[in-house]
């Protein structure tokens, strides 16, 4: 299984090797007011997928923040809720990532 997985990479890896090299061409992006931007097609690629990477990420966080804020909120109400002998010997629950 080891074997196969890394069989799986090296398709991975090699298959956009080839597109990379098979997309040097310049390519120009036209932004507002006039600028503009000439890169080799993979770059802009590459580029308009790590900006999604962003944006998803960041995208994300406020729901993130909200999630750990209720589950430090349900902890404490559990903290309070347990009696003294129930928490003996137990640590505190990890918090995640």
């Amino acid at each position: 299984m080891k074997y196969l997985a890394w069989l799986l990479k090296a398709a991975i890896f090699f298959t956009l090797f080839a597109f990379a090299l098979n997309n040097q061409q310049d390519v120009t992006v036209h932004f507002f007011f006039g600028t503009a931007w000439t890169a080799p097609l993979v770059l802009v690629v590459l580029a308009a997928f790590a900006a999604g990477l962003v944006i998803g990420a960041l995208g994300m966080v406020p729901r993130w923040w909200k999630h750990r804020k209720a589950a430090r909120v349900a902890r404490g109400a559990a903290d309070t809720q347990a009696a003294p002998s129930t928490l003996i010997g137990q640590g505190t629950p990890p918090d995640g990532l």
